[in-house]
């Protein structure tokens, strides 16, 4: 029995570790800059998220806050929704 149950916890956590790994990082600020053209959005405290394709824009403008969902793509921040906080 013994033989089956350390494979068993080894297995469920590296399972465990790599779901907490894809699971979406959040943020929240202020825009500083929304480019439409380059599908990116910029907030005061410098860091630059890349819109999806299909992205419908809310309403940002500067100034704005927002909560942005966000995974890494490669060597970028990939925002999955951008929400306008009131």
């Amino acid at each position: 029995m013994r033989m089956y149950l350390i494979p068993a916890v080894i297995a469920a956590t590296l399972s465990a570790a790599t779901l907490a790994i894809a699971a979406p990082q959040h943020a929240t600020g202020t825009v500083r800059t929304f480019d439409g053209m380059a599908m990116t959005i910029t907030l005061a405290d410098g860091s630059i998220y890349a819109l999806p394709k299909g992205f419908k824009n809310p309403g940002l403008k500067t100034g704005e806050r927002v909560s942005i969902a966000w995974d890494m793509t490669g060597k970028n921040r990939t925002a999955e929704t951008v929400t306008i906080l009131k």
